[in-house]
Parts: structure tokens; C-alpha cells; sequence
């Protein structure tokens, strides 16, 4: 009698520690849920309320604009234009987002995340230095310089600012960091230096 309790306990901790250790976004139980500010007739799901799908039209998956370039005469030298949910209401619960980055001389795209969107950049035209700092321990710095007609992948996920940022591996440039937070090199330097401590 012991024996067969041990087995049924042991056969509930594994199932409770195989349950426990899955996480992720589950897929959509449909094809699209389309985004809509109202909630009646809608399903909240994933930060947003979904509409009936019967009731979806075309526009709901359609954006028109990226083709205007926008003024990069700013403090970063560059302008985000952004297709996500907000703009695709169709875009809600795929985890895909789009951006057109216009970039003037020496300009760049300051640290930001991406926590529950992937994106892909394609280099129309120049040449652009891209990267991303991974948000697990390692802090780890992916970086590439592309070239018209490159594509490169920013995964979808929350990062640390302050440690990914400040304290990745390789270091992200403080010419890069000066500029992206506004700041004197001398403050970019004193950050890089601290590295943070683990407060978790």
C-alpha cells in the first residue's frame, strides 16, 4: 500500500512541476482577434477587447503611409513611425509589430523593449548599426552593421534597461549611449562602470 501512495505522489509532483514549468503565450484559439476600444460585443483578450469576428472588414488588416519619410531634425536624429495594434487593429494577439525608422546623419534609435511584439527590420536604403541585449543573466549584446537589402530580427521580449543596457557583454558604445540618453560621456562612463547590483 506505501508503494502505490509514493507512485501517486511522486506521478502529482511531476505533474504539477511539468505544468508549472511551461510558459509561454498560448496560440490564439482563432484566426484574428480584431482590437476594439469598446467592449460591447467583445472578448477581452491580451490587453485588448476583441470584436465579433463576423463583423471584421478589410480595414481592419490594412495601413497605409509608410512610405512618407518624416522630419529626423530632432535631439536622436531619428523618427519612428509605428504600425502595431493601435494602427492594425488585426495586428492583436499575432505578436508582430512593424516600424518605419527614418534616420538622419549619425542618428539612431534609442534602447527600448519590445515586450510583447517581434519585429523585423529591413534596410532600404544606407547603412545601419543594429543590435539587441538579451534579458536573461548574460546581459548578452547582439550587434551587426546592415546594408540596403538586409533584414535582421529584434525577438519579442522584456529587457532590464539599466543592466541590459549598461551592463551588456560586450559593452553597447558610449558614443551610441551618450546620444540615446541625452547625457555627458562621462555619465555613460561612471553607469558602465558601476555594473548593477542583483536586487531580485
Amino acid at each position: 500500500m506505501g508503494t502505490r501512495n509514493e507512485y501517486l505522489i511522486i506521478a502529482i509532483t511531476l505533474a504539477l512541476a511539468s505544468s508549472l514549468a511551461y510558459v509561454s503565450d498560448p496560440d490564439p484559439l482563432q484566426d484574428f482577434c480584431v482590437a476594439v476600444n469598446d467592449s460591447k460585443f467583445a472578448v477581452f483578450v491580451n490587453g485588448k477587447f476583441c470584436q465579433d469576428p463576423k463583423i471584421a472588414k478589410v480595414d481592419d488588416f490594412f495601413f497605409s503611409g509608410l512610405q512618407v519619410p518624416r522630419n529626423t531634425s530632432n535631439p536622436v536624429g531619428s523618427t519612428v513611425t509605428p504600425v502595431n495594434v493601435d494602427h492594425i487593429p488585426g495586428l492583436n494577439t499575432l505578436g508582430i509589430s512593424l516600424v518605419r525608422i527614418d534616420y538622419g546623419f549619425n542618428g539612431l534609435n534609442p534602447p527600448h523593449t519590445h515586450p510583447r511584439a517581434t519585429e523585423i527590420l529591413f534596410v532600404l536604403e544606407g547603412t545601419l548599426y543594429v543590435g539587441f541585449v538579451t534579458s536573461n543573466t548574460n546581459n548578452r549584446l547582439f550587434t551587426k552593421t546592415l546594408y540596403s537589402g538586409d533584414v535582421f530580427v529584434f525577438s519579442e521580449g522584456v529587457i532590464t534597461i539599466a543592466n541590459a543596457v549598461f551592463g551588456s557583454n560586450p559593452p553597447i558604445s558610449p558614443d551610441v549611449l551618450t546620444k540615446a540618453f541625452q547625457v555627458e560621456k562621462n555619465v555613460v562612463d561612471y553607469l558602465q562602470a558601476q555594473f548593477w547590483w542583483d536586487n531580485n
